[in-house]
């Protein structure tokens, strides 16, 4: 694959306006109040898993509009306090509810709640209804109407695991990090934007940035089911109305909302996540960043990237 996004002196550079409403902070405190109309509460199931110095279950806690929100949390065996991670997946993809490498990263020392995202993956329920009709997939749900998008479930379920996770029995609430790739990666910068608890964001190839430009030069990949959208509702106020919706859940626009650690990378062949529109993201932070750059990857596995966040949830949450 060749590079076909801007120069990478230009992807340094490169910082659009932020296209906040002018309630985008509103909108999000009065998201966040009704979240906590929610209570905290949550089901564990232990699950035999064959390796020994940890703890598996299943959970079910309930997450935006009482919705019952599916996972797994795996957590080291001894008495203390643990270090927390709570992980997000990619767009429709967590084989086996991405089980495997939550065992993993709890195997290093991390109590690990892994979410499930609402409707896309094991038993966690999409119970907001959308009043407009949308294609396959998730972008267009609810596009019309910023209370009815599908994001603001999945944002607002993802802050309530990270109240969840610093609730627990063995887990230090003063040390928890976030991280995901793709889907996950925007839910993780998201997350550090609402919740003051993350003292540690990773964040992959992060996705929903920079709607504008995505929209307009994304080759493949998610992205392409908005212009679909448009395509089936070609009336220009319909294209408006849905791209004025977008604004809400842009990480772009979260960015600067975040206090914590912030670490994320992309490869410069990435087709499904434009390298600009994570530039833009990430150029729009004012907490303490780092960024890695992979010259030949895309939206893929980078052996690279491994160690610079074993490091830093090391070095911040491992104290």
């Amino acid at each position: 694959m060749q590079q076909y996004d801007l120069p990478l002196s230009e992807l340094k550079k490169y910082k659009p306006d932020l296209t906040r409403q002018e309630d985008f902070e509103e909108f999000w405190k009065d998201s966040l109040k009704e979240l906590q109309k929610t209570k905290l509460s949550y089901q564990l199931l232990e699950y035999k898993y064959p390796v020994k110095g940890i703890k598996v279950y299943k959970i079910l806690y309930k997450g935006f509009n009482n919705a019952d929100i599916d996972g797994w949390f795996v957590i080291p065996e001894g008495d203390g306090k643990h270090p927390g991670v709570v992980t997000y997946h990619g767009y429709n993809w967590a084989f086996d509810g991405n089980l495997h490498r939550t065992v993993d990263l709890a195997l290093k020392g991390y109590a690990v709640l892994h979410m499930l995202t609402r409707g896309q993956q094991g038993m966690s329920a999409d119970n907001v209804v959308s009043s407009s009709g949308f294609p396959a997939g998730w972008l267009t749900k609810g596009i019309l109407d910023k209370n009815e998008y599908y994001y603001r479930g999945v944002y607002l379920d993802a802050v309530r695991a990270v109240e969840v996770l610093a609730s627990m029995d063995g887990v230090d609430s003063t040390r928890i990090g976030v991280m995901g790739s793709s889907q996950g990666g925007a839910i993780t910068l998201a997350v550090s934007a609402l919740s003051d608890i993350p003292k540690v964001a990773l964040a992959e190839y992060p996705f929903l940035s920079n709607f504008e430009r995505a929209v307009e030069i994304t080759p493949t990949g998610p992205y392409l089911e908005i212009p679909e959208f448009f395509r089936r509702n070609s009336a220009p106020e319909i294209e408006e109305k849905a791209m004025k919706t977008l604004t809400y859940f842009d990480v772009m626009n979260l960015a600067p909302l975040i206090k914590c650690h912030t670490w994320m990378c992309i490869g410069l062949v990435d087709q499904i996540t434009p390298p600009s529109t994570v530039f833009a993201a990430y150029n729009h932070l004012n907490c303490k960043k780092d960024i890695s750059i992979f010259k030949y990857f895309g939206h893929e596995y980078i052996p690279g990237a491994v160690e610079p966040q074993l490091k830093l949830l090391m070095d911040i949450l491992q104290k």
